[in-house]
C-alpha cells in the first residue's frame, strides 16, 4: 500500500486517457521523466526520489521487494513512447491522426517493457510477428519508436559482446529490424539510424559470430545500406576491413551456413567492391582471390558472373592480377569458364584476360594461357558476331602477345597464316 503522505490520484486522470504502461505506479498519472530502479519498475522520478529519499524506505513500493541498490536509470525508450503517443493525441486533435492498427496497444505494450527487463527475447519474437502482418502495423511500429528501441538493444552488443542473452536478443531484434525493412521501401530515418558507428559496429560482430539467420540479416541490411550510397571508407579501410572481408567470404564459401546468405554476401561484395577501389585492397588482403578462383569451378552459372565480376574489380588492382596469376588455378580457373557460361560471364572472363595480358604478361602466364586452351578460344571469339568491345579487347591480346605464342608447337594453326589481324576490330 501507498504511504499516505502521496497524494491520491484523481480520478480524472486516472481513467484510461492513456496507455497503462504509461502510468507512474506510485501516482498513477502520466510520467513525463520515467525511471528505473533495481528492481526493474520504472516511476516518475520526483515520485520514486520523493519515496526512497525524503521518505527513507528501502522496498519498491510496487513488489515491495528489498532495494539493494538505489541507482536510479533514465528510461529513455519509455520516454520515447510517451513523447510520441503525446505527439499522436496533438495531432488527433487537429484531425490529422495517424491510423492506429489493431496491433498497437500490444505494440506499446511490448516496447514499453523492452527496456526495464534484461529478458527480452519472447518479447521480440512476438514484436516480429506483430510487424511483419503489413504496412499499417509498421507504420505503426515506427511511429512509436521501435526502430530506435531495436537499434539501441543491437548496440548493447558492443557493452555485453559476451553475455549469451544479449547476443541471442541482439540476434532477435535483428530479426524484427530485417522484417520492418522488407515491408520499406525507402525510410531514410531507419538508415540513418542504422549508419551510426554502433549500429555498424554491432552489425560486424553479428556478421562474424551470429547463427546463420542472423548473418543474413546482418548482410541484408548492409546491402540496404550500401543501395542508399553508404560511404564505407571509414568502417571497411580505418577500422575493421579485413574481418568485414574475411567475415563475407565465409559466408559465400559455405553456402551451407545459409544459401541465401552466401548468395547476399556475393552481391554485398560487388555493391562494395564496385564503389570503393581502396576497399578491393583490403578484400585481397583477406584473400579474396584465392577464395574466389577455388569456388569458380563448381559455381553455378549465377554465382560464376558474380565470382568473375569479383575478380575483375580486384584484377584492376595490380596486388588482385598479382594474386590470381601466382595461384595455380588461376589462369585455369578463368579459361574454363570462358564460352561455356554465359555471353555475360565471356564478356567479363575477356575482360581479366585482357587485364592480365597488359599489366602482368609474364612469360609463364603467356604460357599457361596456350596450354590451358585460353589462346584457342579467344581466338574463336574473333570469329564470332560483330564489332564489340570484348571483340577488340582480343584483338589487342593478340596483337601484343601473338608473336610470343606463334615460338610454341601448340600455337593453333589457324593463327599462324591469320592476316588482316589487325583490321579485326571492324
Amino acid at each position: 500500500m501507498l504511504s499516505p503522505m502521496f497524494p491520491q490520484p484523481n480520478p480524472s486522470t486516472t481513467a484510461m486517457d492513456f496507455p497503462v504502461d504509461f502510468r507512474c505506479p506510485i501516482s498513477m498519472e502520466l510520467m513525463q521523466d520515467p525511471v528505473t530502479i533495481s528492481t526493474g519498475v520504472t516511476y516518475e522520478r520526483k515520485n520514486i526520489e520523493k519515496w526512497l529519499f525524503s521518505y527513507n524506505n528501502k522496498t519498491c513500493p510496487t513488489t515491495m521487494q528489498r532495494i539493494n541498490g538505489f541507482d536510479i536509470i533514465p528510461n529513455h525508450t519509455l520516454k520515447r513512447l510517451i513523447l510520441a503517443w503525446q505527439n499522436e493525441e496533438a495531432a488527433r486533435s487537429c484531425d490529422s491522426r495517424p491510423v492506429r492498427s489493431l496491433k498497437h496497444d500490444e505494440l506499446v505494450s511490448l516496447l514499453a517493457t523492452m527496456e526495464s527487463t534484461p529478458f527480452k527475447v519472447n518479447s521480440l519474437k512476438k514484436l516480429r510477428a506483430i510487424v511483419g502482418l503489413g504496412h499499417e502495423v509498421k507504420d505503426d511500429f515506427m511511429r512509436c519508436g521501435g526502430v530506435e528501441v531495436l537499434v539501441q538493444i543491437i548496440a548493447q552488443i558492443l557493452v555485453e559482446s559476451s553475455d549469451f542473452v544479449a547476443f541471442t536478443a541482439c540476434e532477435e531484434a535483428l530479426g524484427v529490424l530485417h522484417q520492418y525493412l522488407y515491408l520499406s521501401e525507402d525510410d531514410e530515418k531507419t538508415i540513418q539510424l542504422l549508419s551510426k558507428h554502433e549500429s555498424i559496429k554491432s552489425l560486424a560482430i553479428m556478421l562474424q559470430r551470429g547463427s546463420g539467420e542472423a548473418r543474413f540479416y546482418a548482410v541484408t541490411i548492409f546491402q540496404k545500406l550500401a543501395q542508399a550510397d553508404y560511404n564505407w571508407k571509414k568502417f571497411v579501410i580505418q577500422d575493421q576491413g579485413f574481418e568485414f572481408f574475411r567475415s563475407l567470404l565465409e559466408l559465400v564459401s559455405d553456402d551451407q551456413i545459409c544459401t541465401k546468405a552466401s548468395a547476399s554476401a556475393l552481391e554485398l561484395l560487388i555493391e562494395i567492391l564496385g564503389s570503393s577501389k581502396k576497399s578491393r585492397l583490403k578484400a585481397i588482403e583477406a584473400g579474396a582471390v584465392c577464395i574466389l578462383i577455388e569456388l569458380l569451378p563448381d559455381s553455378n552459372r549465377s554465382k560464376c558472373e558474380k565470382m568473375l565480376l569479383l575478380l575483375k574489380l580486384l584484377c584492376e588492382c595490380a596486388e588482385g592480377r598479382l594474386a590470381l596469376v601466382e595461384h595455380g588455378l588461376g589462369i585455369a580457373a578463368i579459361s574454363k569458364k570462358l564460352l561455356h557460361v554465359s555471353s555475360a560471364a565471356t564478356k567479363i572472363t575477356v575482360k581479366i584476360l585482357w587485364l592480365i595480358c597488359s599489366y602482368h604478361p609474364s612469360e609463364r602466364v603467356l604460357e599457361e594461357m596456350l596450354i590451358l586452351g585460353s589462346v584457342k578460344k579467344l581466338l574463336v571469339l574473333l570469329h564470332i558476331g560483330n564489332r564489340s568491345s570484348t571483340k577488340e579487347k582480343v584483338v589487342k591480346i593478340f596483337k601484343l602477345h601473338r608473336n610470343s605464342w606463334r615460338q610454341y608447337p601448340c600455337f593453333p594453326w589457324e593463327l599462324k597464316d591469320y592476316s588482316g589481324l589487325t583490321n579485326q576490330s571492324c
